[in-house]
């Protein structure tokens, strides 16, 4: 059975595409890794989840602690310390939310702005240019498949 379902993986060009990707992830991965941190940063010992939450607040303006926590599909307390840590650097800002003053509004510090949007502009941009000629459809596939990878491994290694 295994050599049947093998075959019709290769005729259909599964294991083709398999192999480009197998190929292609690490190139992206190191393409990204060599991005130089801006020198206002490099002290800071970002990791990868405090990259996602500062792109979130770059691209979406300020936000509540629990409208972040939605957003990075992690649990509110994990967002609070990430803002605490780099509110306590210098990097966020929190300010009370006029609407309700128990809240707190989370911001890219305004002298930080513009080192962490020359830092995470390209690559927005370059993901722009490159999902931009895709129809929605095409572009939910694109971004699906990337998901469902994420957890295919996720899955494999057992989390």
């Amino acid at each position: 059975m295994a050599g049947s379902v093998r075959r019709e993986a290769e005729t259909d060009g599964v294991d083709t595409a398999v192999r480009e990707l197998l190929l292609l992830m690490p190139r992206m991965i190191g393409r990204v890794k060599r991005i130089p941190v801006p020198e206002a940063l490099e002290s800071l010992s970002l990791a990868p989840r405090h990259l996602s939450l500062l792109a979130c607040l770059l691209f979406d303006g300020p936000l509540t602690v629990n409208d972040l926590a939605a957003r990075l599909e992690v649990a509110p307390t994990t967002v609070s310390l990430m803002v605490g840590d780099l509110s306590g650097k210098g990097v966020l800002d929190r300010r009370e939310d006029p609407a309700d003053r128990r809240r707190r509004i989370v911001a890219i510090a305004p002298d930080q702005h513009e080192a962490i949007a020359a830092w995470l502009a390209p690559g927005a941009e370059a993901w722009r240019r490159v999902l931009t000629p895709l129809e929605p459809a095409q572009r939910r596939l694109f971004v699906d498949t990337l998901l469902a990878y994420e957890a295919a491994v996720a899955e494999e290694r057992g989390r």
